[in-house]
């Protein structure tokens, strides 16, 4: 049995492999502890929301979780069959629960399984509620729980939120313009949600079945991943692919060339369409591993720009904080203004359709025109596997010595360490950080020209030893 320091929460949720860490005992512990912080922090006035992705097991997981909550005097609502973690999310704001709880382990490969903890603002936990219930995390104990008449609801969480999404983005123009997209939703909870929103008309589906194993690969919308998407766009004459990841809160895209448009020039496109032909303000929030023509924009639209170390729960504090426009991270999960305060990889999707059809433009030709306004923007990384002790040495080498001096023939003129080791060149910039839970150094790179910055991560690659 795992002590409560063997159930760690990282940066988005408590994750395990299914049978070992992630077991019927061990999740009622942290249900447990779930809700004895519900309890203590908002009373049990309110409901918390559940709901589950497509992995193995989720509906009864999902189960042992609300019976968990309800014994505890905490009313609960469970979504109707498979339910994305945007709609927890915005069912949690729309029905002024105290908390959501999605039962994913998100991009994961598949034989984990995890469990997300929603704020009752509509968003990613903040990290002190996260810790506030990490140390709650009792041993298990046996017990029965009697959940009283009444205590779990059902509801179909995703026709509300569908509404939600109806009234926030013209689909109407969207089917107008004729556009037609490939959605894979790659096993995961996103399955069929475009095409109940744009209708079959303007939808290809593809992997949108259940299957647990998510065919052999983690249900993370990468290029690599996503080999067969190019073809498919092309075959069909579609004008753009949407990728989703197992719970559908991030996003990969693909021209109608079948090119990839990666997380940074999805967040270039909502921060052009969102300032510029929405006409709203706000402050545009980025990762420190994000690409630096955000940066560009935002001084050309006069728009402030706040950068934070990597991951989504830095993103989620800002947008709660102040007026976000657009916040996101070069993973793929984004969030904008006018939706809930969470990634949301299906809203993202519809908006860059959107964006597409009322300027009457190809997504290839946004790209295209983000690159002759605001410069080329090229990106490059890889995960260098080392060994701990390898890694160890690197970064304290990085630490004593100011960082690397040259990449690439290009001399470093500074270094910060907000997050890893960030070098900037004259033409671009090299970040260096390491995992936290793998002996893996993360390499990212930014240049004028892919070349380049390939040429910066092999390099810094090269420097490192690994």
């Amino acid at each position: 049995m795992l002590d409560r320091h063997d159930i760690v929460f990282g940066t988005d949720g408590w994750r395990a492999v299914i049978g070992e860490g992630f077991t019927l005992d061990n999740l009622e512990r942290v249900a447990l502890a779930t809700a004895a912080w519900v309890r203590e922090t908002y009373g049990v006035e309110h409901p918390v929301v559940l709901g589950h992705d497509s992995r193995f097991g989720g509906r009864m997981f999902t189960a042992h979780v609300a019976r968990v909550l309800a014994s505890e005097g905490i009313p609960v609502v469970v979504g109707r069959g498979i339910t994305a973690t945007p709609v927890v999310s915005w069912a949690v704001q729309d029905r002024g629960a105290s908390a959501g709880i999605v039962i994913t382990a998100s991009h994961n490969p598949p034989q984990y399984s995890g469990f997300k903890i929603k704020g009752h603002f509509g968003g990613s936990a903040l990290p002190s509620m996260v810790a506030d219930v990490q140390r709650r995390i009792g041993p298990w104990e046996e017990r029965t729980f009697d959940v009283p008449a009444g205590g779990i609801q059902e509801a179909d969480l995703t026709a509300g939120y569908y509404e939600h999404v109806r009234a926030r983005i013209d689909v109407d123009a969207i089917r107008q313009a004729g556009i037609r997209i490939v959605h894979d939703a790659m096993h995961g909870a996103g399955m069929g949600m475009y095409t109940a929103l744009l209708g079959k008309k303007h939808v290809i589906d593809v992997r949108s079945d259940v299957n647990p194993s998510f065919g052999g690969i983690a249900p993370e919308p990468i290029e690599r991943n996503l080999a067969s998407l190019p073809e498919t766009v092309r075959e069909h004459g579609c004008d753009a692919a949407i990728a989703n990841d197992g719970d559908a809160d991030r996003i990969g895209m693909f021209d109608e060339k079948g090119h990839y448009v990666d997380s940074h020039r999805i967040l270039a496109l909502l921060v052009s369409y969102l300032a510029e032909d929405r006409g709203l303000k706000g402050t545009v929030v980025k990762t420190c591993s994000t690409t630096d023509m955000l940066d560009v924009m935002a001084r050309e639209l006069d728009l402030p720009l706040v950068t934070t170390p990597i991951g989504f729960k830095y993103i989620g504090e800002k947008i709660l904080e102040g007026d976000v426009l657009v916040g996101g991270e070069e993973s793929g999960g984004m969030a904008v203004k006018g939706h809930i305060p969470e990634r949301d990889g299906i809203f993202i999707g519809l908006l860059v359709l959107e964006m597409m059809a009322r300027r009457g433009k190809p997504l290839s030709r946004l790209v295209e025109e983000l690159y002759l306004r605001f410069g080329p923007h090229a990106y490059a990384r890889t995960d260098a596997h080392t060994t701990p002790a390898r890694k160890e040495a690197l970064l304290e080498q990085l630490r004593t010595g100011g960082g690397l001096s040259e990449v690439a023939g290009q001399k470093v003129t500074s270094v910060s360490d907000l997050d890893g080791y960030k070098h900037r060149t004259a033409w671009g910039w090299l970040l260096i950080r390491p995992s936290g839970t793998e002996p893996v150094l993360r390499i990212y790179a930014e240049a004028r020209t892919e070349e380049e910055a390939r040429a910066m991560v092999a390099d810094a690659t090269r420097q490192a030893g690994v």
